[in-house]
């Protein structure tokens, strides 16, 4: 041991400890995790204070990266260029940040994960919203601290009026922690925050009403919303995102699905590339070329499938397997004085709002300060102007300026501050108009003081300031949601895995039920004899037809007032000549019970939609109900009463409205009536209803129910021997409910007792069904509008003793006219004239 040296024994693993923890806690103090406050981490803060520090504002012209890099590196930051450079790439991708903060000129990389440009070759300045984030740092609103060597100071923490962290989120590595906090919308987060001001004790539950979720730079759907519940609760969850994407058809006939959306920090080269590997190893079918036709208007890749393929399978397939869909898994930790701590979403409004109160407080104090230091000058001024010979003899009369400032301070008790000031007054500030200038300006500042001092001592007056500043960025900068929230979505389901194609469903009278795709049935003109529809067993025929998706839930009606749910895709499919499966096999309805109405909804959760959709029930006595969609939303395996039948009476039809339809009644013996749907209040589940048609007989009843909104629409009806007409929907005069009604069809034994009526227009198609099981389907635009009580036109030939059994519309498809038979019986000539209102 050479003299003088010490060596002190210390055990390696001591040692190791020691070093190793202080150098974890220098990662997450100082590089990895964002402060709670400003949302940066020290290289992000020290980028946008040395860009300040250079000028390089959103009004300045751009400089040059490698100059930026160098002013932060050799003054705050010398951790090397490239993570000067990159923090402050990513803070200019308008894919990385929800809202960008530095403006970039040049190659700053792409979504495909392109490198940026050298920094000698690109430049950049602040965004405008970057200065919100620096606003008020000279007015000692902010602690600064030592750079590296000391030589410079740099602010601990930005005054931060824009809520980085909440809106653009951020991601990083420690040693034994990381965090991953998604971005949000400005406008939510503002409405939180507002939200949280005025009432500190507001539940989680409470803000979500104002913060959604999180919302993606690039868009995309959040799937399911269990995970960002979880998340804004706890700070931790696993939001699922998935591609937007849409099935179009090409040119050729062909199927492909275009993708418009990715989820967030998705490389696109890079599943594309993926993709088509899986492709190449049959691990993906259906496929057969994948393009992208991306571009500065936004992102769109093509998949375009085979002519076999089913374009659902295929994209749930996708999905499944590829980085169409991915997870964000939330971990919010952040530092909270200098300690890594795991925040929800109200910790951190909370942290921020205080943040923002002491800024304000500081803030106000150093103006409150500027400000008594220019009265107290003015002050002066003043009295020096109320002086003006004694001043001017005094200065005149000293022989140097200290003397004057003495002799100053000590003839009209000024201050050394006002005696200087009153030296440095120039001779223009002498004359009347200036010394009215000075006057108002002190009258200016002093309303100012006592402005920030009522502010300093009133802390709601602190919160307003803070709300206002909240909402004058929300207008600024504020824009819509880019990341739509599908809710309870979070699994895939069987469905998932159903192509959702129009199905033709049928029910018959003896309880048959099937689907057949919409596409088994050709169009014929009207007059045709049609095709062979269903076979039935003697005495049965199809009761019911209509059209539905194979995804949508069925609510399934009964004459006796109970309701069923099921879902199209459990319907057994048949072709148009199967009868089907029995309904009691499907759902568990009674032996002596029918179904009368079946309600087509595509989604049963959306609170808003059924909240503010109603169904309206007629019976065939004449008694009409509404009750709100919602009160069906509940699915139940034995179904529930939906309405209470009365003695005698039974369920006839149920239509879906919003509220603002109008209501039409028919009677078989051939009256209609029309009135407001407002007319009928909500009722509960268990009601039976009130009166909305009269009767004409004991032997007459209700046959249709019509609820129509678009009044350019028409009305169809049919009678039982084939007959039909349309008349415009305005023929029928608007009543109070419960009346008699006008004639709607003009009854004879040849045409038969009315048996249906529909509202329809020219785009619609018409599908009738008889009882011997002949189907035929025409457009509407072959069946003209004529007067209300006439007779109408023969739409269907019948053979002898064969009636009409069923009628329903359809969405026209155009394809190939199967019979341009026409054989109309246009009988309504003289017959136009007979029966009127009555």
């Amino acid at each position: 041991m050479a003299e003088g040296e010490n060596i002190i024994p210390i055990n390696i693993e001591d040692e190791m400890r020691g070093a190793y923890i202080d150098y974890s806690m220098s990662v997450i103090i100082s590089r990895a995790l964002p402060d709670v406050r400003d949302g940066l981490k020290p290289v992000h803060r020290r980028v946008l204070f040395g860009m300040a520090d250079l000028g390089v504002y959103y009004n300045r012209p751009y400089k040059k990266s490698a100059r930026i890099v160098g002013e932060v590196l050799g003054k705050y930051h010398p951790h090397g260029d490239s993570s000067v450079y990159d923090s402050m790439v990513r803070m200019a991708q308008n894919w990385s940040l929800r809202v960008p903060l530095v403006d970039g000129q040049g190659n700053f990389g792409s979504i495909d994960g392109d490198s940026p440009a050298a920094m000698r070759y690109t430049e950049a300045r602040l965004k405008e919203v970057a200065g919100e984030m620096l606003a008020d740092i000279k007015k000692n609103t902010v602690d600064f601290q030592g750079n590296f060597d000391d030589s410079l100071q740099e602010p601990s923490v930005l005054p931060g009026k824009f809520p980085n962290l909440l809106v653009n989120g951020t991601s990083g590595i420690a040693v034994g922690m990381a965090t991953n906090m998604p971005p949000h919308n400005l406008g939510e987060v503002v409405d939180g925050i507002i939200a949280y001001i005025d009432d500190k004790e507001i539940s989680i539950d409470g803000l979500m009403e104002h913060i959604k979720g999180p919302d993606f730079p690039t868009g995309a759907i959040i799937y399911g919303y269990d995970g960002v519940k979880k998340a804004l609760e706890t700070g931790r969850g696993r939001v699922v995102m998935r591609s937007v994407a849409e099935i179009e058809e090409t040119k050729s006939g062909r199927e492909q699905i275009v993708v418009t959306e990715i989820p967030y920090m998705v490389n696109k080269a890079m599943m594309i590339e993926k993709t088509a590997a899986l492709i190449n190893d049959k691990k993906i079918e259906g496929i057969s070329d994948i393009r992208d036709e991306s571009d500065r208007n936004g992102i769109r890749i093509v998949y375009e499938l085979k002519r076999d393929a089913i374009s659902d399978v295929v994209l749930n397939t996708l999905y499944k397997q590829t980085q169409l869909q991915t997870s964000f898994s939330v971990n919010n930790i952040a530092l909270v004085n200098g300690r890594p701590k795991t925040l929800n979403v109200k910790d951190l409004i909370r942290h921020y709002v205080d943040h923002r109160h002491e800024v304000v407080i500081r803030r106000t104090q150093y103006d409150l300060d500027e400000a008594e230091k220019r009265l107290h000058i003015l002050e002066g001024l003043l009295i020096a102007l109320d002086h003006l010979d004694e001043v001017i003899t005094l200065i005149r009369n000293s022989k140097d300026p200290e003397v004057a400032k003495i002799g100053l301070m000590e003839n009209f008790s000024l201050s050394e501050v006002q005696a200087k000031a009153i030296l440095d007054m120039r001779l223009q500030r002498l004359t009347g108009l200036e010394r009215d200038k000075i006057q108002a300006e002190y009258n200016e500042v002093l309303k100012l003081v006592e402005d920030l001092k009522e502010i300093l001592a009133n802390e709601g007056m602190r919160m307003d300031i803070i709300k206002e500043e909240l909402t004058g960025l929300k207008d600024k900068y504020g824009d819509p949601r880019r990341s739509e929230i599908v809710f309870n979505a979070e699994d895939f389901e069987v469905e998932d895995m159903i192509p959702n194609e129009e199905m033709v469903i049928t029910i018959s009278n003896e309880g048959y039920m099937k689907r057949t795709p919409l596409k088994e049935y050709r169009t014929q003109g009207r007059g045709g004899v049609g095709s062979r529809g269903v076979v039935t067993k003697q005495d049965d025929y199809p009761e019911h037809l209509f059209i539905a998706s194979s995804h949508n839930f069925l609510l399934i009606f009964t004459e006796m007032g109970k309701v069923f749910w099921l879902k199209v895709y459990k319907v057994p499919e048949g072709g148009k000549t199967s009868k089907g499966r029995p309904m009691q096999n499907l759902i568990q309805i009674d032996k002596d019970d029918s179904v009368k109405a079946v309600i087509n909804v595509n989604n049963l959760k959306d609170e808003d939609y059924i909240n503010n959709h109603y169904l309206v029930m007629a019976t065939t006595k004449g008694v009409i109900k509404k009750t709100t969609l919602e009160a069906y939303s509940r699915p139940r395996q034995n179904g529930i009463n939906a309405i209470t039948v009365r003695e005698g009476d039974q369920l006839l039809d149920v239509q879906l409205t919003n509220g603002n339809h109008e209501v039409l009644l028919a009677l078989k013996s051939g009256r209609a009536i029309r009135f407001n749907e407002s007319l009928v209040r909500p009722m509960g589940r268990g009601a039976s209803g009130v009166r909305g048609i009269s009767l004409a007989g004991p032997e007459d009843s209700v046959i249709g129910l019509v609820c129509v909104e678009d009044k350019e629409s028409s009305l169809l009806v049919v009678s039982e021997k084939g007959f039909g007409k349309r008349s415009s929907i305005d023929d029928y005069r608007i009543t109070n409910r419960g009346g008699k009604g006008v004639k709607t069809l003009n009854v004879t034994e040849k045409t038969g007792q009315l048996i249906s009526i529909k509202d329809v227009n020219d785009t619609d198609e018409l599908m009738i069904i008889t009882k011997s099981g002949i189907t035929i389907r025409m457009s509407m635009n072959a069946i003209r509008v004529m007067g209300r009580a006439t007779q109408g036109v023969k739409l269907i030939r019948l053979n002898d003793n064969d009636e009409i059994a069923s009628v329903a519309k359809i969405e026209r498809i155009d394809e190939e006219v199967e019979s341009q038979v026409d054989t109309e019986e246009n009988i309504d000539k003289e017959e136009s004239s007979e029966g009127g209102e009555e």
